[in-house]
């Protein structure tokens, strides 16, 4: 990781202006994070923000959670040196998004929920939910340490300061607004750092056509001949990433972020009506896909820019700093501090929702029903605070130690931790909706055969088995969660529900059991 750094170093100068732009931009994000403190007096609003904000301020909420600075950095240089092949699991979202507001948010809507875990424990009882709730917190933990380190990549090469001091500097910033102003400013923060980001994305490409002698022409055309716009190869493996398998690879994705995503899901309870909620999600579904595009589009403008005017320090830049190093070095001052904002804003709209989707469920599924039930509301509000501190503690301490990893190790314990941590998750949702029959003791005995075959292929991927399986890596999700389906249901003639779980009704928790004619509100 070092070797980058330094790579995307080269010319690097500290420029007056490119400080303000990004110090301007921290100001902004801090005053909304004092307004909305003032206002946090309840869990309900700081948790959701007493389910008031109207859809279009969800949707772009939404949007500024997914985009992250992974997509920002990542995704133009897989166009830089490749070609649009990794867009294609996302082009499935506006797919599954229609699902998503016919058949999902009706569920987290009915029932006055907070958190999504929380149909799990009335579908299957304490463990499942348990077991959602545990694998989300790990998971997220991993990605806002994961997060804020590449984000305060392009701020060490700016600056030339320590990356451990960045680090703190950014994590405590984040953390400031977060825990001080609840949701509602994680909310408005990702709307107002989802234009910024996408104005990032605006100026590099604005500056690239405007130098090229040919314009958007010549982009298109010196691209199309270096097929640069490909999406990969249309034939079916089981080994390889193709156009198909990443398809399938996005709807297990989607279909998970949908409904088993603390950040999406308390987004949808959030809104003040299901209509509004469903607003949201088509309005995330109609920009996400142009705003992808868009940021693939950049790294495919920076290629054709190199190829008219051939730089000799970028042909020995490895693929992920070429794109930092053409922000550093080729935008003028003060531009170049914009797009670092954007990705700054990336970052930050990712982070400050995990952050407080980590407060809520550890509140709602954890300390409130087990460990400290009976409280006063402010008591779980105080607890909350202290829970979102903590969790920026640990995204601290684990982004300073993920520095000391090699580039190869951090992707792959990157790929592990998602892997196995986020399991199963889809196909327990997926099956609590739709099946009657799969109950709690079917669900925990599949659970723990998946998330061992899970463990078993992550470790497979990595060569550590006996008995290795030729299966791509971007399978074991889809296969992981169809094998739980398979085994929910079949072991459901075998087992029936325990004691308590058998007195329960199933009404509002199944599409079959959903009561007919009932408002969602």
């Amino acid at each position: 990781m070092n070797t980058l750094l330094a790579q995307a170093a080269q010319e690097v100068e500290f420029r007056t202006l490119d400080a303000i732009a990004i110090l301007a931009y921290l100001v902004g994000m801090a005053g909304v994070g004092l307004y909305f403190a003032r206002k946090n007096d309840s869990t309900e609003e700081y948790f959701l923000g007493n389910r008031s904000f109207p859809g279009w301020v969800i949707g772009l909420s939404m949007l500024g959670t997914t985009i992250s600075s992974v997509t920002f950095l990542a995704f133009p240089g897989d166009a830089y040196s490749g070609n649009w092949s990794r867009l294609v699991a996302n082009l499935t979202l506006p797919l599954v998004a229609i699902f998503a507001i016919i058949v999902i948010i009706p569920f987290f809507r009915r029932g006055n929920l907070t958190s999504a875990f929380e149909y799990l424990e009335s579908r299957y009882g304490t463990g499942v939910r348990l077991y959602g709730v545990v694998t989300f917190i790990i998971s997220q933990l991993f990605r806002l340490a994961r997060v804020l380190f590449l984000v305060c990549l392009p701020v060490q090469v700016l600056t030339g300061a320590e990356l451990w001091i960045i680090i703190v500097c950014v994590g405590v910033f984040i953390a400031f607004y977060t825990v001080a102003g609840g949701i509602e400013a994680v909310i408005w923060t990702d709307v107002m750092q989802a234009i910024v980001l996408l104005f990032g994305g605006v100026i590099c490409i604005g500056y690239v056509v405007s130098h090229l002698p040919g314009g958007f022409s010549e982009v298109f055309e010196v691209a199309t001949a270096n097929n640069k716009f490909s999406f990969g190869s249309f034939d079916w493996s089981w080994n390889k990433s193709t156009f198909w398998t990443m398809s399938l690879l996005g709807i297990f994705t989607w279909v998970f972020s949908y409904s088993g995503d603390q950040n999406v899901v308390q987004r949808y309870v959030a809104a003040k009506s299901t209509r509004e909620a469903r607003k949201a999600t088509a309005i995330f579904s109609a920009v996400a896909v142009p705003t992808w595009m868009l940021f693939f589009f950049v790294g495919t403008c920076v290629y054709v820019y190199y190829q008219r005017f051939p730089n000799p320090a970028v042909d020995g830049l490895a693929t992920d700093a070429v794109f930092p190093h053409f922000i550093f070095t080729t935008l003028p001052a003060g531009l170049a501090g914009l797009v670092i904002a954007g990705v700054l804003a990336a970052a930050m709209s990712s982070l400050d929702s995990s952050l407080n989707a980590i407060a809520t469920v550890t509140v709602v599924d954890i300390v409130r029903p087990y460990l400290l039930p009976g409280r006063e509301d402010r008591f779980y509000l105080r607890v909350a605070r202290s829970i979102a501190t903590f969790g920026a503690v640990l995204m601290i301490l684990g982004a300073i130690g993920i520095q000391f990893i090699p580039v190869e190790n951090m992707n792959q314990l990157a790929w592990i931790v998602e892997s196995v941590f986020n399991g199963c998750l889809m196909a327990v949702f997926m099956i609590g909706f739709f099946t009657t029959r799969v109950r709690n003791r079917a669900a925990v005995l599949a659970l723990l055969v998946a998330v061992g075959v899970n463990i078993y292929l992550a470790l497979n991927w990595l060569g550590w088995v006996p008995w290795e399986v030729p299966l791509s890596n971007t399978w074991v999700g889809p296969v992981v969660n169809i094998l739980f389906a398979v085994l929910a249901i079949v072991f459901s003639f075998f087992v029936g529900a325990d004691s308590r779980d058998a007195d329960k009704s199933l009404e509002g928790l199944t599409v079959w059991t959903m009561p007919k004619g009932a408002k969602a509100d």
